[in-house]
């Protein structure tokens, strides 16, 4: 699945950011960015809790 994506150089980091420039706008894109930013704190949280769980589970 990942073998499809291939790496990204600089070019290609600079094409996406410029069309997302595009859709979102500039004025919108630092909430656009906090958003991001709080959805992997929130996943960041969620997986380590997860692993805290099977942790506990695997103990007993």
């Amino acid at each position: 699945m990942f073998g499809l994506i291939g790496n990204f150089g600089p070019w290609e980091l600079l094409l996406i950011l410029v069309i997302v420039l595009i859709i979102v706008g500039p004025g919108k894109l630092p909430q656009v960015g906090q958003s991001m930013g709080k959805a992997l704190q929130n996943f960041r949280k969620a997986k380590e809790e997860d692993i805290d769980e099977l942790e506990e589970k695997k103990d007993e």
